[in-house]
């Protein structure tokens, strides 16, 4: 049978028999065969210039044998980032699987800005990798080797050090691939795109994590050491380039991390690092302060009421930081009106989580 040839019409294939029991019995086997047969002719032979469905999927997930989850278990940072960016930029996060809900907060505020597509997370664990992938395929990276993640570990514990430690070397990774790259924490807010704050072309912008309220034309230099001859600039909010400038801070941030070791009495964790790395490179690199009206730290948003009315309407991004513990952070966030996950979840990629 020709699969082109015009069909005769309804009423005379009744008319022959082929709608009868005997019909049915004779000819369904016949065309049940034919059917799958036109199946694979679609998959393996398509028509010139269309990709066969197997190539498209292929392309999509990771080849393997061994189920739905365990094909992204060798998903490169190469493949998610290609398939994540936009204009050769990704927004990158890194989550651990009792802090899910905290980033699907933040999601949907970045899906409100439209900037959702760009993101790639990098998840900290199996479990984070494989729902994340369930509900939104491709937008889910873990490299090894994984931390135990089970915990939803607080501030100053060796569990959130063995984690964050990590960040610089998600990022320089992509970096190396050529992509700019805006790193944010997961609890963060969107109140308005962030990306209309990054002016010029500097290799690293960050904002300060200090309460102290600068005034709204302040300098966009490296804040001044305190007396102790620190800075305290918030590495939980970082937009690099991927230039020079741009890896030889993050990899002067490593370095900086690998001479420090956790313990009881240290409790160091990436920031200092981030800050020595900064002070050290400022020099060679083209550094930019994002205005502290737009991306204020929590001790400032969360403690000075007065500031925050007289900035209304310059709010980027909020960070729910000067609060230790996930349920304390989510409670902050209902309080003052920033937890979308729970009546807005159908604006998030992921859904309900």
């Amino acid at each position: 049978m020709h699969l082109n040839r015009r069909q005769p019409p309804l009423a005379a294939v009744a008319k022959h028999g082929l709608l009868s029991s005997q019909g049915i019995s004779r000819y369904g086997g016949l065309l049940a065969v034919l059917a799958l047969l036109v199946l694979l002719l679609l998959v393996f032979f398509p028509s010139p210039g269309r990709r066969p469905a197997s190539a498209l999927l292929s392309s999509f997930y990771p080849a393997d044998d061994d189920g739905p989850e365990s094909r992204w278990k060798d998903y490169t940072v190469a493949r998610a980032a290609a398939f994540a960016a936009r204009n050769d930029t990704l927004i990158v996060t890194a989550v651990s699987e009792p802090f899910l809900s905290l980033m699907n907060n933040w999601l949907i505020s970045v899906a409100r800005q439209k900037r959702q597509d760009q993101v790639l997370i990098f998840a900290e664990d199996y479990a984070s990798l494989y729902e994340i992938n369930r509900r939104w395929p491709g937008h889910a990276v873990l490299v090894q080797p994984a931390p135990d993640s089970q915990t939803a570990h607080n501030y100053g514990s060796q569990g959130f050090y063995n984690i964050t430690s990590r960040r610089p070397s998600h990022l320089l990774s992509v970096l190396e691939l050529g992509y700019s790259v805006m790193y944010n924490d997961v609890d963060m807010v969107w109140l308005a795109d962030p990306f209309r704050y990054l002016e010029g072309d500097h290799d690293v912008y960050f904002s300060d994590d200090r309460p102290a309220v600068k005034p709204l034309n302040h300098s966009h230099n490296l804040p001044p050491p305190n007396s102790k001859g620190q800075t305290n600039v918030c590495s939980c909010m970082i937009f690099l380039r991927p230039t020079r400038g741009g890896k030889k801070v993050i990899t002067s941030w490593i370095e900086e991390i690998q001479k420090q070791h956790w313990s009881e009495k240290a409790k160091p964790h990436d920031q200092p690092a981030f800050n020595r790395a900064l002070g050290k490179t400022a020099k060679e690199v083209d550094l930019h302060l994002l205005p502290q009206a737009a991306f204020p730290s929590g001790g400032l948003y969360y403690h000075n009421e007065d500031w925050v009315n007289r900035t209304r309407g310059m709010h980027a991004i909020i960070h729910n930081n000067y609060m230790i513990g996930l349920q304390n952070k989510i409670k902050r966030f209902k309080d003052n009106g920033l937890w979308l996950a729970d009546d807005h979840a159908d604006e998030s990629p992921l859904g309900q989580i």
